[in-house]
């Protein structure tokens, strides 16, 4: 068939079909090809497959497998949870440093009390405030002292769950130093189970009560000489024309019972004259100066005068002793009260009457500060009587006017400094006058505190 259609293509068609019958091999050849790539492809693909993939026919090969994979992922997640826990683990550290941070560096004092009573936690502020050295893991009552205002406030937290906020107490240290705290106390819970704990804020309001109280006594000074003066006055001009009568009548010459009244009407004018005399001192405005005080003069002049008037008792002075500025004269009258009460408070020791002034220079926010402590080995100070010692008119003495100390603390208050009194633990008692320093003292303060810190 195909010799016969050769023939009938003899001539001009023969070699159409020659050119028809090569482009249909060129074309099957090409489909061949393709085909043939695919099938090798398909091929070269399963054959990684079967060699990645376990293979069936091999039960413990392909459970092997399996068990591989599944560890390798565990291993993965645990190292993993590693990581997270590490991560959170740091985090929490941080928080901690940062929380003690804060406790440790903030101003005011912290105290966390435990349901049984121990302190578990006491930053250096809280320490500082109460005076005591290491709070922490002792029982609060033990710490603060059993009949002290705040373990009253702070039983009451724990045992009712009461808040208390801005409450003011009055907190004596160890040292028998009375200070002045404020206080917020709230009980710590967790949700609404019962008290597991007292959180305590402490912030120490001494200096802040003491400035209050020398504000408050300027004003009362003030108001008090302007009333006063115009009647102590006219007390003196009764008790002068009472005293001149008095006088006539012991000079007439009576005799028996008129003499004997006029002399104890001289005696209780004088006495009467001597309250006003001393009450006008007390309420009369003070001209203070500027000039330095040297007060080492001061005291040594004090000392030489005690133990003139008391031979019995031990007088000395001891410590550092700088410059105030204010009036030397009015100094003296303070220092020289303050000393003699000390050397009759112990005249009648068994082992003698010692009186130590003591002076020490200390550095202050503004400006340095001189102290002055006059410590005594007497019975030291009734405490129902230590409030009251500066009131005016206060006396434990029989033949005492009352007026001495409230004196003392008006000249002092006066040079822009304060005095106050506390039993001492050794027995006997102190008085504390602590006064702001000259120029010249403080300056000499600060080279000293500057030697000491370069060594």
């Amino acid at each position: 068939m195909i010799l016969a259609a050769f023939e009938t293509a003899k001539g001009p068609n023969l070699w159409l079909f020659g050119l028809a019958l090569a482009a249909g091999l060129f074309a099957i050849a090409l489909v061949g090809l393709y085909f043939a790539r695919r099938y090798f492809l398909n091929a070269r693909d399963m054959h990684k497959e079967e060699a990645s993939a376990p293979r069936t026919e091999n039960p413990s090969a392909f459970m092997a497998a399996s068990m591989q994979g599944v560890i390798q992922k565990l291993r993965d997640q645990e190292k993993e949870l590693e990581r997270l826990h590490r991560i959170e683990k740091e985090r929490a550290a941080h928080t901690e440093r940062l929380s003690e941070e804060v406790t440790r560096n903030m101003p005011a004092g912290l105290l966390m009390v435990n349901a049984v009573g121990i302190i578990s936690s006491a930053n250096p502020a809280a320490e500082q405030a109460l005076g005591i050295r290491g709070l922490g893991f002792r029982r609060y009552s033990e710490a603060l002292g059993e009949d002290s205002e705040l373990t009253g406030l702070v039983a009451q937290c724990l045992s009712e769950g009461k808040i208390f906020r801005r409450e003011q107490v009055e907190h004596v240290a160890p040292g028998g130093e009375r200070r002045h705290l404020g206080v917020t106390i709230s009980p710590i819970r967790r949700g609404n189970e019962k008290i597991n704990g007292a959180l305590c804020l402490l912030s120490d309001l001494t200096e802040l009560a003491a400035l209050q109280q020398q504000m408050q006594l300027k004003e009362n000074l003030a108001a008090l000489g302007e009333l006063s003066a115009g009647m102590a006055h006219e007390f003196k001009n009764a008790l002068a024309t009472i005293s001149g009568y008095a006088q006539m009548i012991r000079g007439e010459g009576l005799g028996g019972e008129a003499s004997d009244y006029a002399n104890k009407i001289l005696e209780q004018t004088r006495s009467i004259t001597h309250v006003v005399t001393e009450f006008l001192k007390y309420a009369r405005p003070l001209d203070i100066g500027d000039e330095p005080v040297a007060l080492d003069a001061v005291i040594e002049r004090v000392v030489v005068e005690i133990a003139a008037a008391k031979p019995e008792v031990s007088v000395r002075a001891e410590g550092s002793f700088g410059s105030v500025a204010g009036d030397e004269g009015l100094l003296r009258q303070a220092l020289l009260n303050l000393a003699r009460n000390a050397a009759e408070a112990c005249d009648s020791a068994e082992a003698g009457g010692r009186v130590v002034v003591k002076g020490e220079l200390l550095p202050g926010e503004e400006s340095a500060l001189q102290r002055i402590t006059i410590l005594d080995n007497g019975a030291g100070i009734a405490e129902g009587s230590l409030r009251k010692l500066f009131r005016p008119f206060y006396t434990t003495k029989a033949a005492g006017t009352g007026l001495g100390l409230a004196v003392v603390q008006k000249i002092i208050v006066q040079h822009g400094g304060q005095v106050e009194a506390r039993n001492r633990a050794e027995g006997g008692a102190a008085f504390m006058v602590t006064l702001p320093v000259s120029a010249g003292t403080a300056k000499a303060v600060q080279l000293m505190k500057k030697d000491i810190a370069d060594t």
